[in-house]
């Protein structure tokens, strides 16, 4: 394991603004542990027992650009989150811009991530989560490439990494 994150952060140093989902694929490598490499402070791991209050919590933010990818399709898309819901195995997020439905039983980890961003290298804010198997399950970006995050947004950001610290 010591070897596989020693490749992983060298490839961190070579290329930062690479997108993590590639690099774990050049690597061989689930794409959570790309996240937990990365250099000190850049991906905080959060409580992901806390993942609803989480959720709820990026409310607060407003409109963020959200991405969600499985192995054939990467879906992209700005919104805001708000009208939650449970039904079943689902926790709903069906905001009017977002119409999400998350198998929450799923989710095992959980990180607030900064890191440069690929089109740009202009600095991104967001929050991922990472389903069992170690595959991006949800990202939330507060910020995604053109402009730096404003000062409220990165305010948001670290408090967010100081009330659900954990991992």
């Amino acid at each position: 394991m010591k070897e596989q994150t020693e490749r992983i952060r060298a490839a961190l140093r070579a290329a930062p603004s690479q997108m993590t989902l590639q690099l774990a694929r050049q690597l061989g490598v689930p794409e959570v542990e790309v996240i937990r490499a990365m250099p000190e402070g850049r991906g905080v791991e959060l409580d992901a027992a806390r993942w609803e209050d989480i959720l709820r919590a990026l409310e607060e933010v407003g409109d963020v650009h959200v991405i969600v990818s499985n192995g054939a399709v990467t879906c992209e898309t700005t919104g805001r989150f708000g009208g939650f819901s449970v039904w079943g195995e689902f926790f709903n997020v069906q905001s009017g811009s977002l119409d999400l439905h998350v198998r929450f039983r799923e989710l095992a980890s959980a990180f607030a991530v900064e890191k440069p961003g690929h089109t740009d290298g202009v600095p991104t804010l967001s929050v991922q989560f990472y389903d069992r198997q170690g595959a991006a399950a949800l990202k939330a970006f507060l910020s995604f490439g053109g402009a730096p995050p404003s000062p409220e947004r990165r305010r948001w950001f670290d408090d967010l990494r100081r009330r659900f610290a954990g991992g």
